[in-house]
């Protein structure tokens, strides 16, 4: 969540992709900014989810007529426009019909609102390029709830950092590993974080949460179990690693999208952490995220062949999960493990060999089994 301190005291907004964060903290700012005196004459709700232009344009317009109301009795009032779901970029946002009464909205706010008259707005997934919430983000006291974007690596760190404070919040903690796998079975949406942590701390003993607890009472998605077989490979765990190639192929996942995708970006982080520690003398991190300060102290020539983010910062999660189980190979046996990863991917697009025989000889190739 980000939030900007900005400066008109009786203007709030609460926005995001996340829509249950949304909902979850508008209900309760607007509980808080409701005068009490004023009983059910203090807090005026307009419904902002529109299901066609017409209602959006209307929403727009009372919140409008409303914000030019005096309140009743005087002592203040607050204008609640719910859940706005036409600040998106799509066909409502689009509108022209939409468009100039949000115009007129925004006049409203930038010529400032009478002192007795407090507005808030709680709007999903608005479009941030458009005018009306370039004007919200100056004049507004503004708080940003967006889901970590899954198409984006480095996800996860944001995804964990929502799963620790609604832990903390429930006196929870995880052990690291236990954390990862929470955090890809969930996949950062807030509102199943929520229901999985209720179910956690019903069955808690005080004790940190394993992994063991999250396998038996979360529901298996299919990035906690390509999770799971990249932890397998980098334990060591061959009966374990060799069951999930089996699982996921029986869930339908290609051979070559496992290949592809866990196997060897598995393989390829643990080489590239084990080349770093050995080649720089770095200590084995205690926690994935642990390792990136260590190696973004190392000069640029030394991290220039490292997978990166698109924004171009390194892909550190991957790579410190493969220092922290690096010191269990030797170079040589990832080498080859490596190439055993090229010799299996033509296999899977040049011969009819069974897809789980290929898959398996990468497995014992790694683990020397």
């Amino acid at each position: 969540m980000a939030k900007l301190k900005t400066r008109t005291a009786n203007l709030y907004a609460i926005v995001g992709s996340d829509e249950a964060a949304v909902k979850r903290e508008a209900a309760a700012l607007a509980q808080k900014l409701a005068p009490a005196e004023a009983g059910e004459f203090g807090l005026e709700t307009i419904d902002g989810a529109a299901d066609n232009v017409e209602q959006a344009a209307g929403a727009i317009r009372s919140t409008i007529a409303a914000l030019q109301t005096l309140p009743f009795f005087g002592g203040g009032k607050l204008v609640w426009l719910k859940s706005a779901n036409f600040l998106s970029d799509d066909v409502k946002g689009k509108s022209a019909n939409v468009l100039e009464p949000l115009e007129d909205l925004g006049a409203v706010i930038n010529s400032g609102l009478s002192a007795d008259v407090t507005l808030l707005i709680s709007a999903v997934d608005p479009d941030k390029r458009r005018s009306f919430y370039k004007t919200l983000a100056k004049v507004a006291e503004i708080e940003v709830f967006d889901e970590p974007d899954m198409s984006r690596s480095g996800w996860e760190e944001n995804a964990a950092e929502i799963v620790r404070s609604e832990a903390e919040k429930r006196a929870l903690r995880f052990e690291e590993e236990a954390l990862e796998l929470f955090v890809l079975s969930t996949g950062g949406d807030s509102r199943v974080i929520g229901n999985e942590l209720d179910k956690l701390a019903l069955y808690g003993s005080g004790d940190a949460i394993t992994s063991d607890q999250v396998r038996e009472l979360v529901p298996v998605s299919r990035a906690s179990v390509i999770f799971d077989l990249g932890n397998a490979l980098g334990q060591h765990d061959v009966t374990r690693a060799l069951r999930l190639v089996r699982d996921l192929l029986d869930q339908g996942e290609t051979a070559i999208g496992i290949l592809l995708a866990t196997l060897l970006p598995t393989i390829r982080n643990l080489l590239l952490a084990k080349d770093l520690m050995e080649r720089y003398r770095l200590p084995r991190p205690h926690a994935p995220f642990a390792f990136v300060s260590t190696v973004n102290r190392l000069p640029e020539s030394a991290t220039a062949h490292l997978p990166r983010k698109k924004d171009g910062t390194i892909n550190s999660y991957a790579l410190g999960l493969g220092a922290m189980n690096a010191h269990r190979f030797e170079t040589d046996q990832l080498v080859d493990a490596m190439q055993a990863c090229l010799d299996a991917n033509l296999q899977l697009v040049t011969t009819q060999l069974d897809h789980q025989l290929v898959l398996t000889e990468v497995v014992i190739k790694l683990l020397g089994e």
